[in-house]
């Protein structure tokens, strides 16, 4: 157990994981609870956020489980209060949720755009229009977005409504970092890259042959050779999150292996 967040609320939305493993959300939420963190695991399923729980408590952590839609404001407002009901302050707001729907303009309905757009860019509006306050009356905190490099670089995947999305994810990163920065509030973004967690499998894995052609594809992708993992991103999002950063804000970290250097 480490010191970094010691005595630090977390509230991370997407705390659980999509499929076995670890996703990106429960490493961040467990990450954040051994460095001491009392972290408030949020996520859409109840028993996802409550294996998250499950998994923090075994290890000696701090957990609360919660479940919230990032799409429903009085869901998000509800974890939130309960969150500073039982804890008095956020110090980090950690925004994990977000999904892929494939389909180009012509192919993808417009329930499809909608559901891309309220569910990885509007429910980070609506989680920071509820934080926001409660970050200003204790006087600072760390918001940590989790973008990705689709958001930066195009792949030969067909989600344009998920480029889109995390596009815009990184503007408003950059927005809320800017007018928050008097007020000792620090918003930055992580932007994975190619990565192995139960994500891709469940939301990916459909537009390949078979699973390990999409992992040879994947692997190759990265000029390291190989995907990086959920760990990667959340140690990533530790160090925005932490006081090591205290002069951090407004900026997008590629967490990708040099991918987004390579141009490819």
């Amino acid at each position: 157990m480490g010191q970094r967040m010691q005595g630090k609320t977390a509230l991370v939305f997407g705390a659980g994981s999509s499929g076995p493993g670890w996703s990106n959300g429960r490493a961040a939420a467990a990450l954040y609870a051994r460095e001491g963190a009392h972290v408030f695991a949020v996520d859409l399923r109840a028993d996802s956020a409550e294996e998250t729980r499950r998994i923090i408590a075994e290890e000696g952590g701090r957990c609360t489980a919660l479940a919230a839609d990032v799409t429903d404001s009085a869901q998000i407002l509800a974890a939130v209060q309960a969150t500073l009901a039982e804890a008095g302050r956020i110090d980090v707001l950690h925004n994990n949720v977000g999904i892929t729907e494939m389909g180009d303009p012509i192919e993808a309905s417009e329930e499809s755009w909608h559901r891309v757009m309220d569910t990885n860019l509007t429910g980070v509006f609506l989680t920071c229009k509820h934080v926001l306050p409660a970050m200003l009356a204790q006087g600072g905190g760390s918001i940590v977005n989790i973008s990705s490099l689709a958001s930066i670089q195009v792949n030969t995947y067909p989600y344009t409504s998920y480029y889109a999305a995390k596009a815009g994810l990184n503007h408003l990163t950059r927005a809320l970092a800017v007018r928050y920065a008097p007020d000792n509030i620090r918003v930055n973004a992580v932007l994975p890259g190619v990565m192995d967690t139960p994500l891709i499998y469940t939301q990916i894995a459909g537009q390949f042959e078979d699973v390990e052609e999409m992992r040879r594809r994947r692997n190759a992708a990265s000029p390291m050779g190989r995907m990086g993992d959920a760990w990667d991103v959340a140690h990533a999002a530790l160090f925005l999150a932490s006081d090591e950063a205290k002069y951090i804000t407004g900026v997008c970290l590629p967490v990708d292996g040099g991918k987004s250097c390579a141009g490819r």
